[in-house]
């Protein structure tokens, strides 16, 4: 499993968000570095976004994900056209969960297991 997995919930209805593509950068000062992307399954999960093994260096992450298509594929006008989460690891290898709870008019976070 990568170090670093998420999900998506749309809490408006209940089920996971398919579809949705999602990057992952490592702030490098002002810039931000893309590391991996991917688009999340049937039950709104991206469990592979790194290969099983790397482990990633202490510091700020971000996951960007493109809420606006994922709203536009339901005929759905949503609020929001991205969502990124700001997060900070450390360099110690363990997994982290980055899960999202959307609506189109909200969305929520936390750090899963």
């Amino acid at each position: 499993m990568s170090q670093i997995t998420t999900h998506i919930l749309d809490t408006s209805t209940g089920k996971p968000a398919e579809g949705v593509a999602i990057r992952l950068f490592k702030s490098q000062g002002d810039d931000w570095q893309t590391l991996a992307s991917g688009i999340t399954n049937a039950d709104g999960r991206i469990s592979d976004l790194l290969d099983k093994g790397d482990t990633l260096e202490a510091g700020a992450y971000r996951m960007h994900f493109e809420t606006k298509a994922y709203f536009e594929n339901k005929d759905e006008q949503g609020f929001y056209p991205y969502v990124d989460i700001v997060f900070e690891i450390d360099a110690s290898g363990t997994h982290y969960h980055i899960p999202l709870l959307l609506t189109a008019y909200g969305y929520s976070t936390y750090r899963g297991s």
